[in-house]
């Protein structure tokens, strides 16, 4: 993981909002994926803030999305927000 990057968790009501901070990659994907599957399955709406990100690493955008499994977030929605939305979004 890069040594900088954290998650900072929200619960608001029946939604999870995860906030990201530092540089994203490869191993930091696994770790968002690990706090999606942990968390995100008793939540109706995961909000995933890319404001605090530096750097997004092609290879971590990719590992994050290659490895997901639509059974991670299925009947749920998955919104990513934030100044490097379009960075990190598929």
């Amino acid at each position: 993981m890069a040594a900088n990057f954290h998650i900072v968790t929200d619960h608001i009501s029946k939604d999870l909002r995860l906030k990201l901070d530092g540089d994203f990659d490869g191993t930091s994907a696994f770790e968002l994926i690990h706090v999606l599957k942990k968390v995100g399955r008793r939540k109706r709406k995961i909000i995933i803030d890319t404001d605090g990100l530096k750097r997004i690493y092609p290879f971590g955008r990719d590992t994050f999305w290659n490895n997901l499994g639509r059974a991670t977030v299925a009947d749920r929605r998955l919104v990513v927000t934030g100044k490097n939305d379009h960075r990190l979004a598929r």
